[in-house]
């Protein structure tokens, strides 16, 4: 398995594998292809992609520093390949970027639901706040 930056030829892969794994995206918003091209130069985001020695695309990670903690968001292993600890490398390689950028505090947002993301953070030492309600206002573009 290899991790790289993703590169935005990639774009229709990544989506395919969020679909797999379940994923909520905004493919009209910011997932699109205009929008996370525009993630891919920023300074900030860090979006790797994890792949087979064949090229298949297996995971992906996308991380942010805001210049006072770091996020993760979109940890996804295919469903066929998890079990292997892939979450816990794509979690290791975008905390030491982040941390590269100034990040000493890492969070994650995670629905509810999604059993799988929470045992991968629980293993790799992140404990959650149940108290935490999240909030969210979209701006008119």
């Amino acid at each position: 398995m290899h991790i790289d930056l993703m590169h935005i030829d990639e774009y229709e892969r990544l989506i395919a594998l969020w679909e797999r794994c379940g994923l909520a995206y905004e493919q009209d918003g910011r997932d699109s292809r205009e929008q996370i091209e525009k993630q891919i130069f920023d300074d900030h985001v860090v979006i790797l992609t994890m792949k087979t020695d064949e090229g298949q695309l297996v995971g992906s990670i996308i991380g942010s520093y805001d210049g006072r903690k770091g996020w993760i968001n979109r940890l996804a292993v295919d469903p066929e390949f998890r079990g292997r600890r892939l979450a816990a490398r794509l979690l290791e390689r975008a905390e030491a970027m982040l941390a590269e950028m100034g990040a000493r505090v890492i969070g994650a947002l995670i629905e509810d639901l999604n059993f799988p993301s929470m045992a991968a953070f629980r293993h790799a030492g992140y404990y959650g706040w149940e108290q935490i309600v999240y909030f969210r206002k979209k701006l008119k573009s």
